[in-house]
């Protein structure tokens, strides 16, 4: 879609104002078995709070920053229970994510019925620019597409991620089965 408006999500994040928010809707996303994060958590490594230096750098500290200038970052995970071990690994790193800022909630996939939702998985930012990332049958990712001259689809993705944010649970609520 032809605009004026950065592709690079860096750049996304760094031109938003007010709000970001994405909405997770996969239970697997593409997981290297043998080696990486996964691989580690697997075999027992799991984040220790006060070490924050060997958490998942750049990411947190662009969270950080964004959320230091005021912008809102709010992710909503919808999960199957009982959860994928991908979803666990989520789960158990997700406290960095909130140590960094970003508000994390997870909704049961039982109860996001009735709730109309995007085909893909988003990140919308100041209600306007969406940036949807695809992604093959095995979790692996396509890329993104970023949409900026749709305000009927940003509504879309703005009613459908409150919905899920509503019905949610806060992530030290959140009790995984």
């Amino acid at each position: 879609m032809p605009s004026n408006v950065p592709t690079a999500f860096t750049d996304l994040l760094a031109g938003c104002t007010r709000s970001a928010v994405h909405l997770e809707m996969r239970d697997s996303y593409a997981v290297d078995y043998e080696k990486g994060p996964f691989a580690e958590w697997r075999a027992g490594y799991r984040h220790h709070p006060d070490d924050r230096a060997s958490w998942w750098r750049p990411w947190l500290d662009l969270v950080q920053e964004t959320v230091n200038r005021g912008v809102i970052m709010r992710r909503a995970r919808i999960v199957s229970e009982p959860v994928s071990e991908y979803t666990r690994f989520l789960y158990d790193g997700t406290f960095t994510n909130e140590a960094a800022g970003e508000q994390v909630r997870w909704l049961p996939r039982r109860r996001a019925s009735g709730i109309a939702l995007p085909g893909n998985d988003f990140w919308l930012f100041d209600d306007q620019v969406i940036r949807w990332n695809h992604f093959a049958g095995d979790g692996s990712s396509l890329g993104g597409e970023v949409w900026d001259e749709t305000p009927d689809v940003a509504k879309l993705c703005a009613d459908a991620f409150e919905e899920v944010w509503a019905r949610a649970v806060p992530h030290s609520q959140y009790e995984i089965h």
